[in-house]
């Protein structure tokens, strides 16, 4: 049984919660926010033990960062450092700079820890029936791929102190279209170049829409636009991936749904799916791969350090 501690208790805690209490082999052992009545309530809920610093935590295998975005590189650092858990999970992004995610990496090298990055997308099971076709090379030449996250997010949502902020929050790419981020490169490998434009529609420090176009070493170019001003709640996820002896769409909530199937022969498969909520299943499948020790499922550091090269370049 994997002990997992969690450090912070914040909004993306509920889904780490969910997702361990439904996967065999691990369990919560303790929670911690600076804040005490939040690490103290859930304490009380989940019937585990609490501290207000982390650098207190012992006995966990694991222990999850669920901080805010800029804080993570410090606070998975630290934790590498100052904690005896030997696995860091740290929620996206590690970090707003490439500066800091090498600093990151070096640190928990150093501390002889590993640092297991979230980005859940990789585990749908639609995403991962199209990097086995590509892998396969079923699909041909790749052409060209077009990648929408055409969400809202309230005002309310950006008077939560730390978002829409430079140093916390990075903005759109970083904190709510990171994860396209990465399975743009979790599907077609490094990128050689991308270019963009941003724009702070609402008056944020962060961009609040962005529209990129990339170009990877496969060969494959293709576009990402994101916005989190769509009119009243989230428009739609859809990413289109034009092949030699195919097309491909996937859309609906987080990309649960195959609206749009052409592929020399190959039937469409039956594999649409509804999601519960906005965050989809990609935890559970990770925190399994925990519990069965299989840490090739989790990102490459080349993948994490082009993906954050990207969102640095086109978001500052």
């Amino acid at each position: 049984m994997k002990k997992i501690a969690l450090v912070g208790c914040g909004r993306i805690s509920k889904r780490h919660i969910e997702a361990i209490a439904e996967t065999p082999g691990v369990e919560i052992s303790m929670v911690c926010d600076i804040v005490e009545e939040k690490a103290k309530a859930l304490a009380g809920r989940l019937g585990v033990p609490y501290v207000t610093d982390y650098k207190k935590i012992r006995g966990a295998d694991v222990v999850s960062v669920l901080t805010p975005s800029g804080s993570h590189p410090r606070h998975a650092a630290e934790i590498a450092e100052q904690t005896d858990a030997a696995y860091i999970v740290c929620e996206k992004p590690i970090s707003l700079t490439v500066r800091e995610a090498h600093e990151l990496f070096a640190r928990t090298d150093r501390a002889g820890k590993v640092l297991l990055p979230v980005y859940q997308n990789r585990y749908n099971p639609l995403v991962v029936m199209l990097k086995e076709l590509i892998e396969d090379q079923k699909l041909g030449k790749l052409y060209q791929f077009i990648c929408n996250v055409l969400w809202n997010r309230d005002n309310a949502y950006f008077e939560i102190d730390w978002h829409g902020t430079q140093s916390l929050d990075g903005g759109i790419l970083y904190t709510q279209a990171s994860h396209y981020v990465d399975m743009v490169h979790y599907l077609f490998g490094e990128l050689v170049s991308g270019k963009g434009q941003g724009g702070s529609l609402r008056g944020l420090e962060v961009y609040d829409s962005v529209s990129a176009v990339m170009r990877f070493q496969s060969g494959i170019v293709g576009s990402l636009n994101a916005t989190v001003n769509a009119y009243k709640k989230n428009y739609e996820t859809e990413f289109t991936l034009i092949a030699e002896k195919g097309i491909i769409r996937l859309a609906g909530t987080n990309l649960n749904t195959i609206s749009h199937w052409d592929v020399e022969g190959i039937e469409k498969p039956d594999m649409d799916f509804t999601l519960d909520h906005i965050y989809g299943k990609g935890h559970n499948a990770m925190y399994r791969y925990i519990a069965e020790q299989k840490w090739d499922m989790f990102p490459s550091r080349e993948d994490i350090l082009s993906g954050i090269h990207l969102m640095e370049k086109l978001s500052y």
